[in-house]
């Protein structure tokens, strides 16, 4: 029997060592690296900023589908991108890494949740944290709760951040409000909390409350991950930019009935019903119009100082920049039951329309920009006079009056006093439209030749 050479039988258990190392090296790289863990290698080797954090949201986004959380992706940057046409996004794949949407190059990927869809999920923030994610929770009072009688509603959860390898996941809750919309809460945070927790300052929700029609939500795949995105991402895009939101004064307005109690008699009763009814048809038939109004005058005064209409005003009052005038108001206000009770003035100078419906009158004020002033007009049918009411300028931001979403000024307070002055808080029932607004000033006559024209009264 020959000899068996020690040294060839070693040489040849290194060689097949050597091979199946390399073997698993390369079932590693190409197999399990892309399924488990951070261990997703770039071509040299090393792990990526950008892997990490698609490693940071696929575990997340995982344990959002297993919990059957139906989340969708409401962040600024990443919703950006996705805006452009397919053929962008197409060409973006093919020459970037594969996160080239959702990893948007900032250290926080934002998305949201409808609130019911949150309730039946208890167990969620458990798992999340048994993942390795750590969490921090802001809770603030539920304002659908709140009202002139009780103050102190119940807490509810408003925003969740969970944070993994140095990357925020920020998840917004969306409230269903009575006026048939969703909002959030702002984001503040309590005694005690994290303050470096994630950089606050880059969040794109939170920095106010906010307000969103319904969107609609399909599924898709964005860069290799499941994601629920708006059907419409540019409209969202454009509420996410005028969502603000501002609650109503409740313990300012319990104070001010304190002193000033709401009239109970039938009549106010019947009138609030009636500007409600009103007030809604105006703000569906305005929407379908694309046309955005604010409560005004007399209106804004009672949602900012009683959270109401006020009784004795007899009418609701809107406002609209005349930048978004469109010839089919009229028409839409008469195909929605609204009888046009007078016209006043035109597009260029000082336009005024009022419609009356169930005996209560709607007034639309069309307001003018004229520098770092706004201003609106008014006319007197008998002797052609002309009026002109001046505010500062203002944004605008959502609100809810009797259960309607509605926009008021967002510098409610500057607006309210320069037109009814300091004294805005002391109810006034004898009120001169030409001489008691503190802002009013005369603006000359309208000639007589064109009053047929500049003053039609229904």
């Amino acid at each position: 029997m020959p000899r068996v050479n020690r040294t060839l039988v070693f040489v040849l258990l290194l060689v097949s060592s050597c091979a199946f190392l390399l073997f698993q090296l390369y079932y590693y790289r190409n197999y399990v690296s892309k399924q488990t863990g951070l261990h997703l290698l770039n071509p040299g080797g090393h792990v990526t900023s950008r892997q990490v954090q698609w490693q940071t949201l696929k575990k997340f986004l995982a344990l959002a589908q297993y919990f059957r959380l139906p989340l969708f992706l409401a962040d600024t940057a990443a919703l950006t991108l996705l805006s452009h046409d397919a053929l962008q996004q197409r060409d973006r794949t093919k020459h970037e890494p594969h996160c080239s949407f959702l990893c948007a190059g900032r250290p926080i990927t934002s998305f949201a949740l409808q609130a019911s869809r949150w309730k039946d999920k208890p167990g969620f923030l458990l798992a999340a944290e048994e993942k390795g994610f750590e969490l921090l929770e802001v809770r603030g009072h539920d304002p659908r709760l709140a009202s002139l009688d009780t103050l102190s509603g119940e807490e509810i959860p408003l925003h969740f951040l969970f944070r993994l390898h140095g990357y925020v996941i920020h998840v917004v809750l969306l409230y269903e409000r009575s006026g048939n919309y969703l909002w959030h809460g702002v984001l503040r945070l309590k005694a005690g909390m994290d303050r470096s927790f994630a950089p606050f300052n880059l969040l794109d929700y939170g920095r106010h409350g906010g307000a969103y029609n319904r969107p609609e939500l399909i599924l898709t795949v964005i860069d290799n991950l499941d994601v629920r995105v708006p059907r419409n991402i540019s409209r969202f895009l454009a509420q996410r930019r005028r969502a603000r939101f501002l609650e109503c004064r409740y313990h300012d307005a319990r104070s001010f009935l304190q002193l000033y109690p709401e009239d109970s008699s039938a009549a106010a009763v019947e009138f609030r019903r009636k500007a409600k009814t009103l007030l809604s048809l105006a703000a569906q038939t305005l929407g379908e119009l694309d046309v955005p109004f604010w409560i005004s005058s007399g209106t804004c005064l009672g949602w900012f100082r009683q959270c109401s209409i006020i009784s004795y005003s007899r009418d609701v009052d809107i406002g609209v920049f005349i930048a978004d005038f469109r010839p089919d108001i009229i028409p839409a206000f008469r195909a929605a039951g609204l009888s046009l009770k007078h016209k006043f003035g035109k597009v260029e100078d000082s336009l005024e329309l009022s419609f009356l419906g169930e005996d209560v009158k709607l007034d639309i004020f069309f307001f003018y920009k004229d520098g770092d002033i706004v201003w609106n007009g008014g006319t007197q049918a008998k002797s052609g006079r002309k009026f002109k009411y001046v505010f500062p300028s203002f944004s605008l931001c959502w609100a809810e009056l009797l259960e309607v979403k509605v926009r008021v000024p967002c510098e409610t307070l500057d607006y309210i006093m320069a037109n009814y002055g300091a004294t805005w808080s002391v109810p006034v029932r004898s009120w001169d439209w030409k001489s008691s607004p503190s802002n009013v000033i005369e603006n000359g006559v309208w000639p007589v030749a064109e009053w047929a024209g500049l003053i039609q009264v229904y």
